[in-house]
């Protein structure tokens, strides 16, 4: 016997004690392939697709540095500073009943240094699938002028059940809106006391869009106050600028709008450079709401035209008028300041100048 004889005898005894088969060989394991995100062009720039999914995804927000100016702005002093974050997660999928779309937007507020002042909610959250859209969200109200001179709404923000048809340059809608803590600044003047509420209202409006000109015309009813509001704005481009008017009516106080029995607004956006706009304003008020400001505490803080909390049925018989300024300046992708001043003047109320300066860096 040879030795080549010797080593194949000895492998085959080998192979037959510990029963090895070929099968048995080890085979290194393949690496999973990597799936690397995806740019999603279906809805815009800035989506991609969640891995493993067909679901599109963003994320957005601010981050804001403002110093507001006026009258006894914080308490006795004539100024305060704030900075706010907002961020914000897309979503969107196609399905066979159309777009599906789900948002959240979430808000932090500081005031001071003190935590106590702080705040972070939830800004905006809503499900849209086609025309409908349910949620938190802003209405049509919150729509307005480019500028910083006119006040065309009293409340924006409600859980809403919205329908929407968009045929691109023609839209209609209709809204029901829950006005649940909207109306609890209406106060009793001689008790200065505060009723709660959980109150509905009903929004339609209808809009387009023709070349360089847009209109939109919205109504809405507050079954609680049985009053109702009347909105209409329209803009068009002219020279080197947008010219935009706007006119709001209201039967008596309301959900939607409060200060005025009547208003007129009128604004031109001057697009100065690719970097900077220029937009002059002004704003009369026809019959002026009486009310008081109302802390929770029920103290008076006296009249505020551009307060959300100026609440009354009644108007009076004093006019007012606003004008101001807006200058928007981009200093780079990503990185803007807006400065607004306002001066506004009402009968038999004296006058004041009120504004703002802000640095936004967005995303």
């Amino acid at each position: 016997m040879n030795i080549k004889s010797l080593l194949i005898g000895s492998a085959a005894a080998l192979a037959a004690v510990s029963g090895a088969k070929a099968a048995d060989a080890i085979v290194a394991a393949e690496p999973e392939p990597l799936e690397y995100v995806r740019v999603c062009d279906a809805f815009g720039t800035g989506f991609f697709y969640i891995p493993g999914t067909e679901t599109c995804l963003k994320f957005g927000g601010y981050v804001r540095f403002q110093t507001d100016f006026g009258r006894d702005r914080s308490g006795t002093s004539d100024w305060d500073s704030f900075t706010r974050a907002q961020f914000e997660v897309d979503t969107r999928t196609d399905t066979e009943l159309g777009a599906l779309r789900g948002f959240i937007g979430f808000r932090g507020n500081a005031d001071n240094g003190s935590s106590a002042s702080s705040s972070v909610f939830v800004d905006q959250a809503f499900i849209e699938l086609g025309g409908l859209k349910v949620g938190k969200f802003y209405s049509w109200w919150d729509d307005g002028l480019s500028g910083e001179a006119d006040v065309l709404s009293t409340n924006a923000l409600f859980n809403s059940i919205r329908y929407t048809y968009d045929a691109g340059s023609f839209w209609a809608g209709v809204s029901v809106d829950e006005l649940e803590g909207v109306n609890a600044q209406l106060v009793d003047l001689s008790t200065l006391t505060q009723e709660t509420d959980n109150n509905v209202g009903i929004t339609g409006g209808i809009g387009g869009n023709f070349g360089g000109a847009a209109l939109q015309l919205i109504g809405s009813y507050d079954v609680d106050q049985e009053e109702g509001a009347v909105r209409l704005i329209a803009t068009a481009e002219v020279g080197p600028g947008t010219l935009g008017l706007a006119g709001v009516w209201a039967s008596g106080g309301n959900a939607y709008y409060a200060n005025s029995e009547w208003a007129v607004a009128a604004e031109y956006a001057i697009k100065a450079t690719d970097r900077l706009t220029i937009t002059p304003g002004a704003q009369w008020f026809g019959n002026v709401a009486d009310g008081v400001l109302v802390t929770s505490s029920g103290a008076t803080l006296g009249t505020a035209i551009n307060s959300t909390f100026r609440r009354s049925d009644d108007f009076s018989n004093r006019d007012a008028w606003q004008a101001g300024i807006t200058v928007d300046y981009k200093i780079t992708e990503g990185l803007s300041t807006k400065i607004a001043v306002n001066y506004f003047d009402e009968d038999d109320r004296g006058d004041q100048v009120s504004g703002f300066v802000r640095l936004q860096r967005a995303f």
